[in-house]
């Protein structure tokens, strides 16, 4: 059956739970590190309390593609994991910024992480799933709008309870996270969950054409079992375009991940001279570090509207190597940065790479992909993302400690340098659609 082009509304209904899923998740990327350093973490110690997030990505992310392809309810097909991931998520979100330990902060990572991961992974099948192929551009660039609007309004968040709403910070107290950031933890759980319900009870799912066959489907999926082999048979058969794109999602998420890890300690302590993280200047340079991060998320929002036409224009290759060239001139700029105000010309570069990350290589993919397993393709291909994070929480450490004397913006631009590969490698992309 041929699909039907999708309206406006339509595609808000559909992508607009990915609002509260980036909410949640850039808080926990702006927040994370600080919320360590609060409870005693060192430089070197950071990017191995960080090793929850992609781990549990390594392993949800396929195993959750797979059985939402396989999966039929009341629900449908996606909305099920949508809803489990959003309930668990904003559990771990009222319990992060109230850890008392370090491992109990690592912990509650790795629950959050990896409930974020059961919504966010059947969203990116959700669009393949129910708009034409010609729509598939748009479709993205609208979840990668929500992206930005989430990301925005969690990013200000803190700065705003503080500076508008007139909430108090302790000072002058260790191991204690700002009020500011504990109540965003707690705005960011009620969004994350209302959004997510907007989509599920909105978002309208059509049962598969052939249900007795589905049903055939799904009672030989094996399992766990099962799944381990279907995640063996995707990486076998997977498209050329998608191992071509794998190494530009490796280098790009390489470059990123270092600036979620290291981007709010190196705005407190190298541009604002914070000498402790109990000292007022470490809580500004935290609360501009969310600003920064609210401007590019405003970048990508914006941007991400335009990229459909751009590449329409220009080509998607072009547009998404010259989108990581700005991006890493940016990251490299930060190392130069003298004041908070020189920070932001390279952050907004920064914000084109983000939206491009965030919709052209889902778009160029979902094109060559089979319908039945487009869940489980782009669980894999999110591996590619969450690959290159572990290579950062367990080499960064020692890279800090041994070679950028634990300078966060030396791994910043280190980031930088990386998204430039990234962008030399997307000339090996052949598109066939």
């Amino acid at each position: 059956m041929r699909k039907q082009p999708f309206g406006f509304w339509q595609l808000w209904n559909m992508s607009f739970g990915f609002l509260g899923i980036q909410f949640g998740w850039t808080l926990q990327m702006a927040n994370t590190s600080a919320i360590y350093e609060y409870l005693g973490a060192t430089p070197e110690e950071i990017p191995l309390l960080w090793l929850a997030a992609p781990l549990s990505g390594l392993i949800v992310q396929p195993t959750i593609g797979y059985m939402s392809d396989r999966t039929w309810g009341p629900l449908g097909r996606r909305r099920p994991f949508f809803l489990i991931g959003a309930i668990f998520s904003s559990i771990a979100l009222v319990l992060m910024p109230n850890s008392s330990t370090l491992w109990m902060a690592a912990g509650l990572l790795w629950i959050l992480d990896t409930s974020v991961n059961v919504s966010m992974v059947p969203f990116r099948a959700f669009v393949s799933d129910l708009v034409p192929e010609s729509q598939y551009t748009r479709g993205f660039a609208m979840q990668s709008f929500f992206i930005g609007a989430g990301a925005v309004i969690a990013s200000l968040c803190p700065w705003m309870l503080n500076h508008i709403f007139r909430l108090q910070n302790a000072t002058g107290v260790d191991s204690q996270v700002p009020l500011t950031v504990k109540w965003s933890y707690y705005i960011g759980a009620a969004v994350f969950l209302g959004t997510v319900l907007w989509t599920v009870l909105l978002a309208e799912e059509h049962p598969p054409k052939n249900m007795k066959d589905f049903r055939r489907r799904q009672e030989q999926s094996g399992g766990i079992l099962g799944s381990f082999k279907g995640i063996l048979s995707a990486i076998a058969t997977m498209p050329a375009i998608m191992r071509q794109l794998a190494w530009v999602q490796f280098f790009s998420w390489l470059g990123i991940f270092c600036v979620f890890i290291y981007f709010p300690p190196a705005v407190s302590h190298q541009i604002f001279g914070a000498a402790s993280e109990s000292t007022v200047l470490y809580t500004e340079g935290i609360e501009w570090a969310g600003l920064c991060i609210g401007l590019y998320n405003a970048v990508c929002f914006v941007y991400s509207l335009a990229l459909g036409r751009l590449s329409a224009l220009t080509g998607r290759i072009f547009m998404h190597a010259a989108s990581l060239l700005l991006g890493g001139i940016g990251l490299i700029l930060l190392f130069f940065a003298s004041d908070r105000i020189s920070m932001l010309l390279p952050m907004a570069c920064f914000g084109l790479t983000w939206a491009s990350v965030l919709t052209l290589p889902y778009s160029m993919l979902s094109e060559v992909l089979p319908v039945r397993e487009t869940g489980i393709y782009m669980g894999l291909f999110n591996t590619f993302i969450v690959i290159p994070q572990i290579v950062v929480v367990l080499g960064m450490g020692w890279v800090m400690d041994n070679l950028l004397d634990n300078d966060p913006l030396l791994a910043i631009a280190f980031g930088g340098i990386s998204l430039l590969v990234a962008s030399a490698l997307t000339q090996g992309i052949r598109e066939t659609a």
